[in-house]
């Protein structure tokens, strides 16, 4: 599975570079796994943290370019520590030894095929609990069927409706007809939200959207196309913590935080 590396094609962007040879494209990833950090997370959305948390997994670099990153030291300056496989393996096992609800995989677009062979490697040791696949929605389709299985709850961005958003916040092309492609590939697998008696998320997809100040039609635009194309049972995280962070501070457009106005706008509407 990893020979992929040696023309990389994991994401929509195709550099075809050898990772294993030491090359890197768009993402900055190496053949190593890298990750910033692992933890107990609370403050996921109320069925994905419970009351236990959410074991996350920060993996570092990112098939994006988004100018208002908030967590942009890891994503863009690729901030963090290389690991063996079979060490993203054991850190699953001691996440779930924490008595967290699930293993949540935190930009993972990159290293695919390392965290399938790690989660191999951990279901043998006795790995039981939900793989969540936390991601901004620019995925191969190829991908996203090689996770088949192996993932149980997905939980991707749908950043943008209209194309010229998507390239002049996040330096990619067709991004909404990429990442709608992709959500209806991780709806086939997994289909509508399955809870526990606690409420707490077991399988199924929740797509993401966050609010861009003035773009509130950008934002309806993505909730109707959720409705007519995948399910009105599907769950729908809207996000307004918005704010000007990394390069967004200097691109008056989005150099503030949404208006109570602009985030009430989209709750009616949702």
């Amino acid at each position: 599975m990893q020979e992929i590396l040696e023309s990389c094609c994991l994401c929509p962007r195709n550099c075809g570079v050898n990772r294993k040879n030491g090359q890197t494209g768009k993402c900055k990833a190496s053949a190593n796994i890298k990750i910033a950090l692992y933890s107990i997370h609370q403050f996921e959305e109320p069925c994905i943290s419970g009351e236990k948390g959410s074991g996350t997994v920060f993996f570092s670099n990112c098939n994006l370019n988004c100018v208002f990153c908030q967590n942009y030291e890891i994503s863009q300056l690729g901030k963090g520590k290389e690991i063996t496989i079979k060490r993203l393996a054991e850190i699953f096992l001691e996440q779930q030894e924490r008595n967290v609800e699930n293993i949540n995989l935190v930009t993972p677009t990159s290293y695919v095929p390392q965290i399938i062979e790690a989660l191999k490697i951990a279901k043998i040791n006795g790995l039981k609990i939900p793989i969540v696949y936390n991601t901004n929605g620019y995925e191969s389709l190829e991908t996203i069927k090689m996770l088949k299985g192996y993932v149980d709850i997905y939980l991707p961005d749908l950043k943008y409706y209209y194309d010229d958003l998507a390239k002049k916040y996040s330096k990619v092309d067709n991004y909404f007809e990429i990442a709608t492609k992709a959500i209806q590939e991780m709806y086939r697998q997994v289909g509508t939200p399955v809870l526990d008696e606690n409420g707490v998320m077991k399988k199924g997809l929740m797509i993401r959207h966050l609010i861009l100040p003035n773009e509130v039609q950008n934002s309806k635009k993505v909730l109707k196309w959720i409705k007519e194309n995948i399910d009105s049972n599907v769950y729908v995280s809207i996000m307004a913590q918005y704010f000007p962070t990394y390069k967004a501070k200097e691109i008056p457009e989005i150099a503030r935080k949404i208006t109570k106005e602009e985030y009430e706008k989209v709750e009616n509407y949702l």
